[in-house]
Parts: structure tokens; C-alpha cells; sequence
């Protein structure tokens, strides 16, 4: 696809505004965004397009000979879903940034583009403006990748970088950063931990080459800090993070989970604050690298689907050849973590069951527990971990052996 590319844009949010202005100031693209196609073409916007150039009609993009790509920021799952399989069942290569749609769909997905024989390209959909998905999909072989971890929610990340290094409560920085359009008016997927997870659900198919379900992988937010555990974290020196994580933790197996983690000054991602992302990979030979960029905003966004659009006009797709492989790694739950628990009222001792517990505190202005526990029965507790009064988070335990 050497020649101009012609765009069919669904969406014209911050995102979609952004792919606009993005599109229009690289010459270098050699492309141009012939239809936008939105919910309401009366609708006053930021950016202003020529006549006719928006639309509320998918047909005018799809039947349109001169598009020859798709993309696709709508805010709707169901709705993204619907356009990426129509473009790529009718030949058209697609660019999306809908990270809970690709990864609820991505087997689909990658059938849908060998059966059609065209691309999707999906770089945008985890972490903003830094290209891990082609990075690890080219670069980083399965066998010698032990671990990929990182922030990989910008909105969260900016929440808890002004509690600890502002002195700001949860809930006036949780309205900062709505304010400032880094969260939601509902900031649910972002806190709950949603968000982080279908970043890694996507980043594990191209680190390892194996598809695991959401609703597989244990996550914890961090809608439930207390001040408690900000202070906790403090006396301790170490600042509470977001954090997903994949990690092989033997030859033939590995695991993956979202959760809140103490992070100490000596790991890369302390340093990673406001709205930006930090992703470590770590292998056996190459020890650790680290990849950092903002992960929210429109702009940053919109310049790593710029990037997408660059690599459709040389042809390049993902090849998947990891999910090749013959002796792709297990998933499982059946590994020790270490974790702080904070509860007032739920009686967390009397209720779970810990392999070991190395900390036990209890006072009027609140408990906490450290202890050892099986990922396996974390998650069968996750309903009880669910209670407002509790909070959660990760001590971590995987590679300390390499650090020290």
C-alpha cells in the first residue's frame, strides 16, 4: 500500500479529533481522512472539517471505492466491534484503538484477517504513544521473555502520582484528573483495574503468543485505598502503583494479574508518575528494558495510530507467529504471591485461608494483614475482597533473586 492512503474515520471524540489534526500536519504520511463518520453531524466540535466530509451513515465510508483504511476510536465496544469485522470482512485493512473490544474478540479478530487476507493494527490500544505491541511482537522471542510489567493506565497512574508526590487526598485528585480529561465522569474502567487488564490480555498474545479471557485474570483497583494504606506506604518509603503483569514462572508456565503494588525507589516504574505509562520486559539474556510515553490524552493516542496508518502504507501486519509455536507457555494460578490487606470490619483472617502470615496489625483506626496466598485462591475470594472497607495490594515476590 505504497500509494495514498484514504481514510474512513469512525469517531470523532478527543481521540478522533486528534487522528485529525495528527493525519493533516505529517506530510509524510501521504494520507488523508476522505469520511468521518459520526453519531450526530450537527454536534459542535473542536475541529473543524470541509462540508460533507462527516456523515452518520457507516455505508458512505464502507461503500466508498477511494477508502482504502479504516479507523476505528469510537468509545462504544459493541459498536467498534461491529465496524473492524465489517471492514475486514469486506477486504478493508483496519487501524482501532478499542482496547476492551480486541480483547474480548482477538481470536475472532486474527481468524477474521487470515480468512480476508487483510490487517488490523491495534499499537494505540495499549499504552498511548509507546509501541509495545510491534515491539514485542518483532522483537522479543517467547522463549528468552520472562516478564512484562508495567502502568499501563494513565488515569490511575496520574490519581496516585498526586497522592504521593502532591500530598493530595484520593478524591480531590480523582476530580483533578476528570477535570483535566485524563478520567472519565465515570471512572470506573480505570480504577477498577479494567482498563490496565485488557492492555495486558492484548500484550500477552504478542509477548507469548497465548490468549487468556478477562474474566480469567484476577484484577484489583484501587477504588478502595484508604489513607491508612497511603500512610503505610509512606513510613515504608515505597509509593502503591497499578500494576499488570505477565510472567513466566517456569519453562512451561506463567501467569498474569492486575493489581495494586508497593513499589520501592530501586524498580524503573517508580518514577513513572502523572498520566504517563512505564513497561518493563524483562529476559533472560537481556536482563531488563524499560519503555516509557504518556498514556492518556488525545494526542499521544492519535500519534500512535498515525504510526498504525505509516505501517498499513508499507504493508506491515502482526504475524501472530508466536501463537505458532509448538511449546507455548501454560497459564496458571498455582503460584505464591505475597499481599497487604486492609480491612475495618470484614473479618479477613477468620475468612481466608493464607499459606503463611509474616504481619498481623490491628487497631481502632483500622487492621492489616501481610501474608502468602495462592494467585488460585486469591481469585476465590474475590467477592469478599470486594467490600469497601478493604484494600488490597502486591508485594512483590517474582525475580527479587535478580535484583538483589
Amino acid at each position: 500500500m505504497n500509494h495514498k492512503i484514504k481514510i474512513g474515520l469512525f469517531g470523532f471524540g478527543t481521540v478522533g479529533q486528534g487522528v485529525y489534526r495528527v493525519v493533516n500536519r505529517a506530510k509524510n504520511a501521504h494520507a488523508e481522512i476522505r469520511r468521518i463518520c459520526v453519531r450526530d453531524t450537527a454536534k459542535k466540535r473542536d475541529v473543524e472539517v470541509p462540508e460533507g466530509v462527516l456523515t452518520d451513515r457507516a455505508e458512505d465510508l464502507f461503500e466508498d471505492p477511494e477508502i482504502n483504511l479504516i479507523v476505528e476510536v469510537v468509545d462504544d465496544a459493541e459498536a467498534s466491534y461491529r465496524i473492524v469485522t465489517a471492514a475486514l470482512r469486506g477486504g478493508i485493512p483496519v487501524v482501532s484503538g478499542s482496547k476492551a473490544m480486541i480483547a474480548e474478540h482477538l481470536p475472532e479478530l486474527i481468524r477474521l484477517q487470515h480468512e480476508y487476507r487483510t490487517a488490523m493494527l491495534y499499537d494505540a490500544s495499549s499504552c498511548g504513544s509507546i509501541p509495545v505491541i510491534r515491539n514485542l511482537e518483532e522483537y522479543y522471542d517467547n522463549d528468552l521473555l520472562l516478564e512484562v510489567k508495567g502502568i499501563l493506565n494513565g488515569s490511575s497512574n496520574y490519581i496516585l502520582s498526586r497522592v504521593f508526590d502532591h500530598g493530595e487526598d484520593y478524591s480531590g485528585a480523582l476530580l483533578k484528573a476528570q477535570k483535566l480529561g485524563f478520567a472519565e465522569s465515570d471512572p470506573t474502567f480505570d480504577i477498577s483495574g479494567k482498563d490496565s487488564l485488557y492492555k495486558l490480555i492484548i500484550i500477552t498474545v504478542h509477548a507469548l503468543g497465548v490468549y487468556i479471557k478477562p474474566e480469567d485474570v484476577f484484577t484489583y483497583g484501587i477504588s478502595t485505598i484508604h489513607d491508612a494504606d497511603i500512610r503505610y506506604a509512606r513510613e515504608k518509603g515505597v509509593k502503591i502503583k497499578l500494576v499488570a503483569q505477565v510472567v513466566k514462572v517456569d519453562e512451561s508456565r506463567f501467569t498474569m494479574f492486575v493489581m495494586p503494588e508497593f513499589v520501592s525507589p530501586s524498580r524503573y516504574i517508580y518514577s513513572v508518575d502523572n498520566e504517563y505509562n512505564g513497561v518493563v520486559i524483562r529476559g533472560e539474556c537481556y536482563d531488563r528494558q524499560f519503555m516509557f510515553g504518556k498514556g492518556a490524552g488525545g494526542l499521544p493516542t492519535a500519534s500512535s495510530i498515525l504510526s498504525d496508518i505509516m505501517a498499513r502504507r508499507h504493508g506491515y501486519r502482526y504475524e501472530y507467529k508466536k501463537m505458532g509455536y509448538m511449546d507455548t507457555p501454560e497459564y496458571t494460578t498455582d503460584v505464591r504471591l505475597k499481599v497487604y490487606i486492609h480491612y475495618e470490619t470484614t473479618d479477613i483472617p477468620g475468612k481466608m485461608v493464607f499459606e503463611r502470615i509474616h504481619e498481623k496489625y490491628t487497631s481502632s483506626a483500622g487492621n492489616y494483614i501481610i501474608a502468602d496466598i495462592s494467585l488460585r485462591n486469591l481469585a476465590r475470594y474475590r467477592s469478599l475482597l470486594d467490600a469497601p472497607d478493604i484494600f488490597l495490594a502486591n508485594i512483590p515476590v517474582f525475580f527479587l533473586d535478580k535484583d538483589d
